[in-house]
């Protein structure tokens, strides 16, 4: 029999990992921490099909793979029906570079094994801020997926509608999607030396502050690329409560004034192209459509002694 868990029992497991004996009051008070606060109407985007709401999901929508990329918690509950993609099997172990996505093979045989057809809607969330439901939504736009879109506010969300909340994990048939990588959409490290110090290609830092300036090091060097602007990716989305994405509007303010411009090519990095594929799906959430990601990122870059680098290395 499918078990079916309520928000409040999944927030009371929650205490009990931290308290042997919860209070009603505790419990209580541990739902109303998670307020809603700043969801925005998706049609305000431009592409605003690419995000969906709790109540969406909840509908039968045909054929909808839903992806629960969260690094934990998948066993203890999850959305009813959803498969279970861990963040490291985005990544391919036998690339020299860390965190690279796996090749069309790989990532293709991922996809079949939890049920992803060629004319399936895959809906991708996470805990919340959208990081690593990102991750997947990009690589599925790499290798040629049509029709993928993020939970926005992800579980967290899900939760603060008082959804329910399964422990059974479904058992999908084989699917047949095929991946054919579109070169279009991302950066290789040849595309960013000939790029340096170009008017017409904005490198776009998603990193923290810290490793922008060259403070915190999580290479052999320190510092940025030439040129590039700092805007972290977590700034796209809610601070307070339920993690939503902010307003088109806001999205677009910030996006301004870090200098990134519509009509220039925009390349988003970071660390491992997580936190610049979370950059690249916002901008593809306000139309922006020449956005190519250097999956390298500082990973390759910031580990070359040769590398031009501003900052501290």
């Amino acid at each position: 029999m499918k078990k079916i868990l309520s928000s409040i029992v999944v927030l009371s497991g929650l205490l009990i990992a931290c308290n042997n004996d919860p209070s009603v009051e505790e419990v209580e008070e541990a739902a109303e921490d998670i307020t809603a606060g700043g969801v925005v109407d998706a049609s305000e985007y431009e592409n605003g099909d690419l995000l969906v709401s709790t109540d969406w999901l909840e509908e039968d929508n045909g054929d909808v793979v839903v992806v629960d990329v969260r690094r934990e918690g998948y066993e203890d509950g999850h959305i009813p029906g959803a498969v279970s993609v861990e963040p490291g099997q985005l990544s391919d172990p036998d690339n020299p570079v860390d965190g690279v996505l796996p090749p069309e093979e790989g990532f293709e045989a991922l996809m079949q094994e939890i049920g992803v057809n060629e004319e399936t809607t895959v809906v991708a969330y996470d805990d919340g801020d959208s990081l690593w439901a990102s991750r997947l939504f990009y690589a599925l736009e790499l290798y040629g997926h049509e029709d993928v879109r993020i939970l926005n506010g992800g579980f967290t969300a899900w939760l603060n509608d008082g959804k329910d909340v399964s422990t059974e994990a479904p058992e999908p048939e084989r699917g047949n999607f095929t991946a054919q990588l579109n070169p279009e959409l991302q950066s290789s490290r040849e595309d960013v030396d000939a790029n340096i110090g170009n008017e017409a290609t904005v490198f776009l830092d998603a990193r923290s502050e810290g490793e922008y300036t060259g403070e915190d090091v999580r290479a052999e060097r320190g510092g940025h690329i030439p040129g590039a602007p700092h805007l972290e990716w977590s700034e796209a989305v809610s601070g307070d409560g339920v993690p939503y994405f902010k307003s088109a509007e806001e999205l677009e303010e910030q996006f301004a004034a870090a200098g990134v411009d519509r009509d220039k090519t925009i390349i988003p990095y970071c660390q491992t192209n997580v936190r610049g594929a979370h950059s690249y799906f916002s901008l593809r959430l306000l139309g922006f459509d020449d956005v190519k990601p250097y999956e390298g990122s500082w990973a390759e870059y910031g580990n070359d002694p040769d590398a031009e680098i501003e900052g501290s290395s």
